[in-house]
């Protein structure tokens, strides 16, 4: 049994399902259970930190988790990060067998920071008890590193060899500049990283390998036309185990489309003005917000100061070009930037199914992290297609 905790919609699902395996996800939300349920993936509806680990004793061979983020992104309170020395007392108490998460919860200044530390109860009990899973695969917003360099502390005292860091799914061919912290565990081989089938140039190829192909476009993965950039993260949530994910105050922008500028307009508050935002340029973040069927940016500080001296990023007026090209992402395109089949059967209401896309792993990231894993290994021309 391959046990995917905090499984969502089914993105590991798909990856692994792309390797020719299966998994069980546990999962909460009735409209991501909806999904899964009709994409013919298996599921457990259970609170993950409530559910008993007894069950899956002896039968586990590989643990996948990707906690909610909320409570760590750049885009919520950020609150994970207050409750960050909470966070690392829960993973060293559940790695020696306390359970303390109800004393540490009455002080968490999110209730969600300590869902980042449920998978440690869980390879605990396996380890101590079946001496499983043979390998753990870990995702989440880089904020949480420094908990899977602590988690990954306690594996090698397991036996475990593991690796963590930073990895961006575009270098994956996923058309989003998504970055997230990984761990990669094994029992049985030596941990590493998958290696990149793209970059953010075309690389050639040499003596020491195949050259690397340029980052998906939004706008190819879409089949809109040729671009130079991918889309930026895509992303949601909110309430515990997911919703809408809150805006900063007075942020309501709208991602419209101009044709004849050849670039994306970032419509501020419906004001007449537009930022034009050229996709050969760092991204900001695609957010998914309250509204259905609504795409939204939302600049995150890295692209704001790194673009601040371009001056072709700014229009000084909207122009009829650009009203008239408005657009709105459906939930399937949004899908496609996710690397979901463009027929996923996406359950619920929009803004319902927006939230689930958003806060799922892209399958096509998750089948090149599984792919490190015995027996899932295969060559990079079936991961790349």
């Amino acid at each position: 049994m391959i046990l995917d905790l905090f499984a969502g919609p089914g993105g590991w699902s798909q990856g692994l399902r792309a390797l020719g395996a299966r998994d069980i996800g546990v999962e909460w939300d009735p409209h991501a259970l909806a999904t899964r349920a009709a994409a013919g993936h298996a599921s457990i509806r259970a609170d993950v930190a409530a559910l008993s680990v007894e069950p899956f004793l002896g039968r586990v061979t590989g643990l996948i988790a990707s906690a909610p983020c909320q409570a760590w992104s750049t885009a919520g309170k950020r609150l994970g990060l207050i409750d960050q020395p909470l966070v690392h007392q829960a993973v060293a108490d559940l790695a020696a067998g306390r359970d303390t998460r109800a004393k540490l919860l009455t002080a968490c200044a999110d209730e969600r920071s300590l869902l980042a530390a449920e998978p440690v109860r869980y390879l605990h009990a396996l380890h101590t008890l079946s001496g499983q899973p043979d390998w753990v695969a870990l995702e989440e917003v880089p904020a949480v590193l420094p908990l899977w360099r602590q988690i990954a502390e306690v594996l090698r005292g397991w036996g475990f060899s593991v690796w963590t860091g930073l990895l961006n799914a575009a270098d994956y061919g996923v058309p989003q500049t998504r970055r997230r912290a990984i761990l990669l565990a094994s029992r049985t081989r030596s941990a590493r990283p998958p290696e990149p089938t793209h970059a953010e140039h075309a690389q050639p190829d040499s003596l020491f390998g195949p050259g690397r192909r340029r980052w998906v476009s939004m706008a190819e993965a879409l089949g809109w036309g040729a671009t130079d950039r991918p889309v930026p993260t895509v992303c949601a949530g909110g309430g515990p185990g997911g919703g809408p994910e809150p805006f900063p105050s007075g942020s309501r922008a709208a991602l419209i489309r101009a044709k004849d500028l050849g670039a994306w307009v970032l419509r501020h508050n419906n004001q007449a003005h537009a930022a034009v935002r050229r996709l050969d340029q760092p991204a900001a973040t695609l957010m998914f917000g309250n509204r259905a069927n609504e795409a939204r940016w939302e600049p995150a500080t890295t692209a704001t100061s790194e673009n601040a001296h371009h001056a072709d990023h700014v229009a000084p007026s909207e122009t009829p070009e650009a009203r008239s090209a408005s657009i709105r992402l459906t939930a399937s395109e949004a899908g496609v930037l996710q690397t979901f089949p463009a027929d996923y059967p996406w359950q619920g209401t929009k803004g319902q199914q927006f939230s689930q896309i958003g806060n799922a792993v892209p399958p096509l990231f998750a089948r090149h992290l599984l792919s490190t894993h015995q027996p899932f290994t295969i060559d990079d021309v079936t991961l790349a297609a």
